[in-house]
Order: C-alpha cells, then sequence, then structure tokens
C-alpha cells in the first residue's frame, strides 16, 4: 500500500486538539494496515519522527432505512505520538 492510502485523514476532535499539546496526533487510517505501516506513513508524509503509535478498530453500528437493516463502516483510528526533537504537523495553514 502506499502511504497515501495508509492515511486517510485527520480525525478533528476536541479531545484529538487537547492531545496536539503533547505531540500526539489522531488519523482515520486503512483497515487493513499495522502499526509499522502507520508510522512509515506519518514519517514520509509529514517529514516527522515517529515515537509511538496506538491504534483502536471500531466495529460498523447497526443501522435501519425503514425495513432494512444493515451496519455501516468498521473504522480503525491511529494515534501517534512524535518524538520531542520532532517538528509538529501542521493541519491548517493561516
Amino acid at each position: 500500500m502506499d502511504a497515501r492510502d495508509i492515511i486517510k485523514r485527520p480525525v478533528i476532535t476536541e479531545r484529538s486538539t487537547d492531545l496536539m499539546a503533547e505531540k500526539k496526533y489522531t488519523f482515520e487510517v486503512d483497515v487493513r494496515a499495522n502499526k509499522t505501516q502507520v508510522k512509515d506513513a506519518v514519517q514520509e508524509i509529514f517529514g516527522v519522527e515517529v515515537e509511538k503509535v496506538n491504534i483502536m478498530n471500531y466495529k460498523g453500528k447497526f443501522k435501519r432505512m425503514g425495513k432494512f437493516g444493515g451496519y455501516t463502516n468498521k473504522r480503525r483510528k491511529a494515534i501517534v505520538k512524535l518524538t520531542a526533537d520532532s517538528k509538529e504537523i501542521e493541519y491548517f495553514e493561516s
């Protein structure tokens, strides 16, 4: 997989913006990617040093539309911690 295929998008929530002060960044990643692939992809795309990667899996929720029922897509979220001497990732350009 290509690095751009592994990292789908940043997750921007109140909790994830609070974690940015500790140099922890949250991304939605491909469900087939492992920690090593996520680490390499973040280092390649953003040019930073990654110290640690935590990954969480989310099951799809059951939803109904009238009499039809089905599940939403499953997701995978990664929290990437950068080293102390690494530069920060800029999501928004001013």
